[in-house]
């Protein structure tokens, strides 16, 4: 697929996708590689123009510079954003006894805290990054073990042979003090997303570093 095919299909699939506000991101594509620009009202349209990108056919990476410019009717002050995320958190059953603190500075949210599993960790990123007045997201939750690493291995071996969506016999796992690595080739960015989520799922894991490449 060439350049200008994928160009043309990231576009399209950007004005197809109803939770995007496509009117100021440009693409450009160079050897697979798109690079997202422009301007967005929202940390929420940064981030879906990103994950829209990564679902289009013979995309080999992605580099997000698009930049968030909140209007001034949806301008918020800190106080008012920090008291948001800390009642969203607050609320969640995932993350609500967790005690994860969210400090703001200029509509930045930058999250702190200790949770026992990975997912944990993405939860409290999701909740607040839809809030309104949010530029952006920092997420230092720590992850603190609560098992053997060495046992980490076989609980994600096992939840990839559970899903059976994911082929995971080209995916190699590695477990270095608490992160996990995963190496290999999946057959589309989904695949690559779900090995991912599924390394999360297991207690004690502080990271993901996903080298999964997508052969199509």
């Amino acid at each position: 697929m060439s350049d200008s095919d994928i160009q043309r299909n990231v576009q399209n699939e950007l004005q197809w996708e109803p939770s995007v506000d496509d009117r100021e991101i440009g693409v450009r594509v160079s050897d697979g590689v798109v690079t997202l620009v422009g301007t967005v009202s929202h940390y929420a349209d940064r981030y879906n123009a990103e994950q829209v990108a990564k679902r289009v056919a013979g995309v080999r990476a992605i580099a997000n510079e698009i930049q968030v410019k909140v209007p001034k009717p949806g301008e918020r002050s800190d106080s008012d954003v920090a008291t948001a995320a800390a009642n969203a958190l607050k609320w969640n059953v995932a993350v609500g006894s967790c005690g994860i603190k969210a400090v703001v500075k200029q509509g930045w949210v930058t999250l702190s805290g200790e949770v026992a599993y990975g997912y944990q960790r993405g939860v409290a990123e999701n909740l607040v990054r839809y809030l309104s007045g949010v530029t952006g997201v920092s997420n230092d939750v720590i992850v603190k073990p609560s098992v053997k690493m060495a046992d980490v291995k076989g609980k994600i071996e096992a939840a990839f042979q559970r899903q059976a969506e994911l082929d995971a016999k080209d995916i190699d796992i590695t477990v270095d003090d608490g992160t996990i690595t995963l190496k290999g080739w999946v057959h589309s960015w989904r695949e690559r997303d779900d090995a991912a989520r599924a390394a999360w799922g297991a207690p004690g894991v502080k990271k993901v570093d996903n080298q999964l490449q997508v052969q199509y």
